[in-house]
């Protein structure tokens, strides 16, 4: 991370978080803790890390990105 006062500080933090309340959060009401603990778990290591498409990868998934580099 850079120092105080850099607007690229957090930004690839900030996308994450604005990506998965769009995606996510907003969308609908949770009725406990845990169950929203859960559906963020299952999603991240579900959905966004194995699958998602990312821009940074030439919009290819991280294991779809894998295979054609390996």
């Amino acid at each position: 991370m850079s120092g105080k006062g850099n607007c690229c500080n957090n930004a690839a933090v900030e996308t994450f978080f604005k990506t998965i309340k769009a995606e996510l959060i907003w969308w609908r009401p949770w009725a406990t803790r845990r169950q929203f603990e859960m559906v963020i778990f299952e999603y991240i290591n579900g959905f966004y890390d194995p699958r998602r498409r990312h821009s940074a990868l030439g919009w290819k998934s991280p294991v779809a990105f894998e295979r054609k580099v390996a």
